[in-house]
């Protein structure tokens, strides 16, 4: 790859503001192959250089790819004034510009959120045609009746005229349902079940694509994720419908 200065690289792979990078390179905080580096303009190639900022290595990544446990109360956005968004649960040394929620999930919606400044990727999971599965638990305000997952498999019709595509539900408990759909429509599983005469309690996702939220990720946590687990994420078609 092009070479490129040193504070524009911390900037974009070490979490930090252009000014802050300029800062911490000043003040000596940064080595390049052991060396101090004093000049911010310094040209560095990350592929074959080592970047050390704070004792810590900076790797190079073209993408960023995470996986967030969003717990309930936290907007799906980028910033907001007031109240705390998924972006600022992310450790500030995953934090680069252009890193986005792929989709969204409600702000009383619990669960696996991915995130990225991958473009082509986000499309990819989102798009209908994509035919990448997103699944929910579902907590209801009344037992469920067995004609339901029939209903779910037909395509239900929201109370605006809107026709869903099929998608699957799955009583676990008289009032949990799993639920599978592969597209996403503006507060679709809520609007849904709603059509059928159900208010939602609480609404958790639990998998996107082949991909599921592990169990030791706890509320609030969130980590890379592995090449694996961006292929699984993009499966489509893990349950028929």
């Amino acid at each position: 790859m092009a070479t490129q200065r040193l504070d524009k690289f911390l900037a974009t792979q070490g979490g930090l503001t252009r000014s802050a990078a300029k800062q911490a390179i000043r003040a000596g905080q940064a080595l390049v192959d052991g060396d101090p580096a004093r000049d911010p303009a310094q040209k560095i190639d990350p592929l074959i250089q080592e970047i050390i900022l704070d004792g810590a290595q900076v790797v190079y990544r073209e993408f960023l790819y995470l996986m967030l446990h969003k717990p309930a109360g936290v907007l799906t956005a980028t910033t907001d004034r007031t109240r705390q968004t998924v972006l600022d649960l992310v450790p500030p040394p995953l934090r680069r510009p252009g890193l986005s929620p792929v989709g969204r999930l409600d702000r009383d919606t619990t669960g696996l959120l991915l995130l990225t400044d991958d473009g082509d990727f986000a499309h990819r999971l989102i798009s209908p045609k994509s035919g990448v599965e997103k699944c929910y638990l579902a907590t209801v305000d009344a037992d469920l009746d067995a004609s339901q997952p029939a209903r779910f498999a037909a395509g239900v019709t929201l109370a605006d005229g809107t026709r869903c595509r099929p998608s699957r539900l799955e009583i676990v408990s008289p009032r949990l349902a799993r639920i599978t759909v592969c597209e996403g429509k503006y507060h679709q599983i809520k609007r849904m079940l709603g059509a059928v005469g159900y208010g939602v309690d609480a609404l958790h996702r639990i998998r996107v694509g082949g991909l599921e939220l592990p169990p030791d990720l706890a509320p609030g946590s969130c980590r890379l994720l592995t090449e694996k687990d961006r292929k699984n994420a993009e499966k489509p078609g893990f349950y028929e419908f």
